[in-house]
This record gives C-alpha cells, structure tokens and sequence, in this order.
C-alpha cells in the first residue's frame, strides 16, 4: 500500500509549524499507524532529515500515549480504539491521511506530534488519589458492592488519560477525563472520606488548567478508546452540587 502524508511538523514550543507532505511506499496492510510511521521516519533517517517525533510506549492500547489527529479525527477512524491499534488495512490504497496534534490551549506542542498533556496529571494530582490509610488491602468479600457497581467504577476506572476528549472537543474540554476519574472512586468505600473535597479540588484544578466548558456535543464520547459514557460528567455534576453544601 502507498500513502501520501500531510503532517505537522513544528520544532519547538516557539516555532510556528508547518504541514509537510511526505510519500510512503510499500505499506503492509497488518501495519499499525505507528509502524507505519516507524517506516516513514527510517525513510527520513536514511536521507538525513530530522525525523517525525511521536509520542508512543505500550503500543497496546493501555498507556495513552499514542496522541494522533489523523483526519481530523482523535486516533482515527476505527471506533474504541487508540493509533497504535490502528492498522493500515482501515485505509484505501493512495490515500492522503493527514496526522496533527492535539489541539487544545491546555496542551501545548512541544515538537511536531508530541504535545503537553501535563495538565491531565495535574487535574488527578489535586484530588483523585486516597490520602486516608486504610491498611493493607482487605480480604476481597470484606466489603459489600453491588455488581452493578463495581462494574461502573471499573468502567470509569478504565480511563487511560489520552486525551482525546480534549483534543475531539470544540471546547477542549476535560469533563469527562476529570468524571471518570471522580467517579471511579466516588462509586467506592475507598473513596467517600474525600468524595466531596476530591471533587471540588479536581474541578478547580480543571478550570486553572484553561480547558474549556461541556456543552453536550458528545464528540469526547465518540472517540474515546475504552468507550467512556458522558453519563460519568452528569454524575460529576451531581457530586459538585452535593459537595458545595458541605
């Protein structure tokens, strides 16, 4: 398979940036995105040029890091899925794919593809831990949860902080990276000591960072990789209204 690529290359935080158009040739469809620019960059190499920086490290869909605008969709076009699980059988033969950053005031480009998603951990480093000792960890029947439960904090627990929903948002908003991390420990024992105090730190923190406000586009939803309900930002906005009359 041959592509054509438009891609964002910028050199420092200070540079403006640029789109440049690379081809690359000889393409196997069982490739993934991020192979695919491995292939491109040896090209680059090979010729002296300045290769594509990237962000990548588990190249299993767990980590978060493969953060790629690819026609102008959050880690492309295949649903639940992040880039480095994208594989080049989902294009066409010649096609032009054009790969940018995250774009969103809160995360700013560092070089070409690789942005600053620092303000994710900051928003977690505010309130969504348990600072309370609670001992060892308890005999696995000791405490009560419901299945229903358990499933819903594990749901939101599998937030891999990518950032997409930044990214797909007009807004760039982060509800629904901070709901599920609210969430996840709000809907457990664990966490109802700091459950009012997590939530009002957290979404503080949120606003500080300059991201933007929801307003129900559903877009974070869409491409978010492990399939994160809005619901988790309508429960978030249950626990703030409760938490400021305590």
């Amino acid at each position: 398979m041959n592509f054509r690529l438009k891609i964002w290359r910028q050199r420092s935080a200070e540079d403006r940036g640029r789109m440049a158009e690379y081809p690359v040739k000889d393409v196997s469809p069982d490739m993934s995105f991020l192979e695919m620019l491995d292939v491109l960059n040896e090209d680059l190499t090979q010729k002296g040029e300045e290769p594509l920086a990237f962000e990548h490290d588990c190249r299993e869909g767990i980590c978060g890091a493969c953060s790629l605008m690819i026609n102008g969709i959050a880690h492309g076009p295949e649903r639940a899925a992040t880039a480095c699980q994208l594989h080049m059988r989902h294009f066409k033969d010649g096609d032009t794919l054009t790969v940018e950053p995250w774009r969103a005031k809160a995360f700013p480009v560092l070089r070409d593809l690789v942005v600053d998603r620092s303000a994710l951990d900051r928003i977690v480093q505010a309130g969504g831990f348990i600072s309370v000792n609670t001992g060892s960890a308890p005999e696995a029947n000791g405490l009560l949860i419901s299945k229903e439960t358990s499933e819903k904090a594990m749901e939101a627990a599998a937030c891999i902080g990518c950032g997409a929903c930044v990214a797909s948002c007009k807004n760039a908003s982060a509800m629904l990276f901070t709901a599920a991390k609210v969430s996840h420990l709000a809907l457990l024992p664990q966490g109802q000591p700091e459950r009012a105090a997590r939530v009002k730190k957290m979404i503080a923190r949120m606003d500080e960072e300059g991201f933007g406000n929801c307003t129900n586009q559903y877009e974070c939803e869409a491409v978010c990789p492990k399939e994160i309900s809005v619901s988790f930002i309508a429960r978030m906005n249950r626990e703030y209204l409760k938490a400021q009359s305590t």
